[in-house]
């Protein structure tokens, strides 16, 4: 395969389509465009690519007809076109005056681009190259018979699938399915720039969720790249900000917070003066961030915190897995099948009291969602889900996160769940559903603590789901405080989760459901699940991941013997418990035999083995 077949072919990847008939339209490959009379008689007016052939030059003398890579139409809009060239090497992309067609990809597309524009909005896009991380893109936007093209800066060395570059230029939100791998390149390069130009860990958040606030605000997004100094982007950023923020009604001291860490920022000297627009600069940051993380936020299925996903991608690259940032990421599986444990619908009123970057509160979002119309909508997002949290960094992310999703009024707290002007404030709306991830042994609280506060803020018989370590569902820790929780709630369920769900990290973790301000029958039997085999499995780089796309199918088997309280040997149990009994399936279920083989006997003699030889117990 010829070499400029693989940026052909990674310009296909990373747009998300294919050659013939897509969802948005046709993708043509090497000017074969036989049935469309229009565009192929503009590519033989064009004529085959001259050496040389200055950009305002029409009169082509070239035999034979302009073959570019890719012209893409749009079912949608049938008077916009994509021309795309590709070159091998990015030493071929643009010359300084894009005279030379032939021989550069920026001077080739905009030669196809000036006769395709006689009856079409042409969007033109140069890619160079044959590694992702090392490729040049260009694009122009040149209008139907206008007699100049528009750079497109905010698309620079990013290819985008084509949707998104009608999008562009047609000043509407950017929208991209969820990419690991997209999100994981994006936050490595960023922690590698960032950390080149000495910004401080404590700010990087801030400085992340501040821009995708900034780009809230429509004049910035729009005017941004015409700015030609540092102070003049600094100053509108930072303006952005208040306005989004003062629209969303986030208390003025929490506006200087993150204004004040913005002028901290400012006064990097090396950012300063890296040239507007260059790679590093403070525009390319804005540009990373617009272009690529924010359309996957505002992806209208997204149920993902990408922006959490994200962040904890970033700080991974600081030395650690974000654990001394306070950032455990709870899986976007995990939350969804929290929110459907705890029957999250249209008329919930959610909180989490430790939201972190809202993971809960954005799985909640899009469940609430499901079968709502416009009016339940609106009232969903004024005054349908509640957070609260202490650190300023993951504040500012949650907010970040509510906004971008438009829920009209960010109502998270910044601030101890425990503050009894918080909780008050909370128990007056009346909310009936929390779902909580604590700190794990990071605080002077104990686990169980916030799962106590937690239900002390919801109404009677409201529900409340967490996920904790599972030393909690242990009878001899925390005596006092389970003995607490079952004088007040109920305890309807608890699932004993993988093993690594939260893999790096290490713990072992359960799901309790509780029943809130309903004292527990004792002599009323609670629910419990041996929920291990979530059917994810570890890869290198990516983590656990559904390679089988088995979760659907377990989920809602999970959620049916649930519901149902139907017990299943081997996962599911039912008995009548104290505060002092164990709470864990494992202590109650019966062992299904049937699933053992010989291979299970091996491993575990083989086990018992290296346990022997571990004590020295094994004699020769």
């Amino acid at each position: 395969m010829a070499i400029e077949q693989y940026t052909e072919s990674l310009t296909l990847s990373e747009m998300k389509c294919k050659i013939g008939k897509n969802d948005f339209g046709y993708v043509y490959p090497q000017g074969d465009v036989a049935d469309v009379d229009k565009i192929n008689n503009l590519l033989k007016i064009a004529g085959g690519k001259p050496k040389d052939c200055p950009i305002d030059f029409y009169d082509s003398e070239s035999a034979g007809k302009a073959k570019p890579e890719f012209i893409i139409t749009f079912d949608k809009d049938i008077n916009t076109i994509i021309v795309v060239e590709c070159k091998n090497t990015v030493n071929r992309h643009r010359s300084n005056d894009f005279g030379h067609p032939s021989m550069f990809a920026v001077d080739g597309v905009l030669y196809y681009a000036k006769f395709l524009k006689n009856e079409y909005n042409v969007i033109a896009v140069a890619i160079s190259g044959t590694k992702k991380e090392t490729m040049k893109v260009d694009t122009f936007y040149w209008a139907q018979n206008q007699e100049y093209y528009t750079e497109l800066k905010k698309a620079k060395d990013i290819i985008l699938e084509p949707e998104n570059y009608l999008k562009l230029v047609n000043g509407e939100k950017l929208q991209k399915e969820y990419s690991l791998e997209d999100i994981r390149n994006t936050a490595l390069e960023m922690h590698d720039t960032l950390r080149e130009i000495k910004v401080s860990e404590k700010h990087k958040p801030i400085f992340i969720a501040g821009v995708l606030i900034a780009l809230e605000d429509k004049s910035f997004s729009e005017e941004y790249s015409k700015y030609t100094t540092f102070d003049s982007v600094m100053f509108n950023l930072n303006r952005a900000i208040e306005t989004t923020l003062d629209k969303s009604n986030i208390k003025k001291d929490k506006i200087e917070n993150i204004k004040s860490a913005f002028k901290i920022i400012g006064s990097n000297e090396k950012l300063k003066h890296i040239p507007l627009g260059h790679r590093n600069s403070i525009t390319w940051y804005i540009e990373q961030l617009e272009m690529k993380i924010k359309p996957m936020m505002n992806y209208a299925d997204a149920s993902l915190d990408a922006l959490g996903v994200f962040y904890h991608e970033f700080v991974k690259y600081s030395g650690g897995d974000g654990k001394g940032l306070g950032i455990v990421l709870t899986p976007q599986h995990l939350t969804e099948f929290m929110c459907e444990v705890a029957g999250v619908n249209r008329n919930s009123k959610v909180v989490d009291i430790c939201c972190g970057s809202g993971s809960f509160l954005i799985s909640a979002m899009s469940k609430m969602f499901r079968n709502a119309n416009e009016t339940d909508i609106l009232r969903i997002k004024r005054e349908g889900l509640y957070g609260v949290e202490l650190d300023v960094e993951l504040f500012t992310l949650a907010i970040a996160n509510m906004i971008i999703r438009r829920d009209g009024k960010s109502n998270i707290y910044h601030g101890d769940c425990f503050d009894k002007g918080i909780k008050q404030e909370l128990k007056e709306k009346n909310i009936n559903i929390g779902l909580i991830n604590p700190p794990y042994s990071q605080t002077d609280k104990a686990e169980l603590e916030f799962v106590e506060n937690m239900l002390d803020i919801l109404v009677p018989g409201g529900i409340g789901v967490a996920v904790v370590p599972m030393s909690c569902a242990i009878g001899t820790k925390f005596k006092k405080i389970r003995e607490r929780l079952m004088k007040n709630n109920k305890l309807k369920a608890v699932f004993s989760m993988p093993d690594d769900i939260f893999y790096p990290t290490g713990t072992n973790t359960c799901v309790m459901v509780w029943e809130a301000h309903t004292p527990h029958d004792f002599n009323e039997e609670t629910f419990f699940g041996y929920y291990k085999n979530d059917g994810f499995i570890k890869r290198k780089k990516l983590g656990r991941i559904d390679a089988y796309n088995k979760w659907k199918e377990i989920e809602n088997e999970w959620i049916n013997l649930y519901k149902n309280r139907d017990i299943k040997v081997g996962l599911t149990a039912r008995k009548c418990v104290t505060c002092e009994d164990e709470w864990l399936c494992e202590a109650y279920m019966e062992t299904d035999y049937s699933t053992l083989s010989q291979k299970d006997f091996e491993i575990t003699v083989r086990d018992y083995i290296a346990y022997l030889v571990k004590r020295g117990d094994v004699n020769g």
